[in-house]
């Protein structure tokens, strides 16, 4: 039995670490191996991993999409997202699952106390990261997801995804942003503005005075820990949450689907942070 991530580029990837770490803490012996796997090689690699003992693998770019043909079975969720991160071999069949809305949802609960169920959302952004989160918290229940895109025709395209219809497409612009604040409890950013050596920025923050007191802002960057976006979320006493947590639940519920059973997610996340911590890498 062995694990692996692939992509192309995925030899600075956290994974190794992180599921390193959590499967050392359970006791278990099984590797876990980053894996160069380019554009166009995917069904070639499947057979390889089959004949070579590997019985699961994450996937990062620019495989999330392109296995989705290829998988013996698919998650409804990560079916409706149109992308799989994980992927179990279940009695010689292929299985494919998506974690990163999981683990967002996860991380809104433990980091910030907000449960999806009856929020309203204003979420920026509609790239793949946008649909895994949008799509899990209208799954969880949020009443309204309104994904705000500068391409309208991206965010059309992400909320005619949604099978439970609490996602809705609007533009970026400051007054649109600040009316939908006026009625959220929950600011997502999943877009890169404020990450570490991206030459683009919000061209304000006044948006962030609509929002309600008591009301989070979750920025999936997390390099820097805090964007300028968190930083004046905190100022103005929202609450605030950047994208290490979602890392790493979206790490603890991939092991889960590998070892196909539930785990003690407080002690894996412990795990799995500290591997983080030690490595000091900005790469994701």
């Amino acid at each position: 039995m062995s694990l692996q991530v692939i992509g192309d580029p995925v030899l600075h990837s956290k994974s190794p670490a992180i599921q390193g770490a959590m499967l050392a803490a359970l006791g278990l012996e099984i590797p876990y191996t980053a894996h160069v796997v380019r554009r166009g090689e995917l069904p070639q690699y499947l057979a390889w991993a089959k004949e070579n003992g590997v019985t699961g693998f994450n996937a990062t770019m620019p495989h999330k999409e392109d296995l989705l043909p290829l998988l013996d079975e698919i998650d409804p969720l990560a079916q409706s997202i149109g992308a799989v991160n994980t992927v179990c071999l279940r009695e010689g069949r292929w299985v494919g699952f998506n974690t990163d809305g999981g683990g967002a949802v996860a991380a809104l609960r433990d980091g910030l106390g907000l449960d999806p169920a009856g929020l309203t959302v204003t979420l920026l952004g509609a790239g793949g990261a946008a649909k895994a989160v949008a799509l899990a918290l209208s799954a969880a229940g949020a009443e309204r997801v309104w994904v705000c895109n500068r391409t309208m025709e991206r965010g059309e395209a992400l909320c005619r995804r949604d099978p439970h219809l609490r996602a809705m497409p609007m533009d970026f612009s400051p007054a649109t942003l600040a009316n939908l604040c006026r009625e959220s409890r929950l600011l997502v950013n999943c877009t890169n503005l404020g990450m570490a050596d991206c030459p683009r920025q919000f061209a304000n923050f006044d948006f962030l005075d609509a929002l309600p007191q008591g009301a989070g802002v979750f920025d999936l960057i997390y390099h820097p820990a805090e964007t300028e976006l968190l930083a004046q979320a905190r100022r103005r006493g929202l609450g605030t949450l950047n994208g290490l947590p979602m890392l790493v639940n979206q790490a603890v519920l991939a092991l889960e689907h590998f070892l196909d059973r539930p785990l003690d997610r407080k002690a894996m996340g412990s795990a799995a942070a500290a591997a983080i911590n030690d490595r000091h890498s900005p790469n994701c």
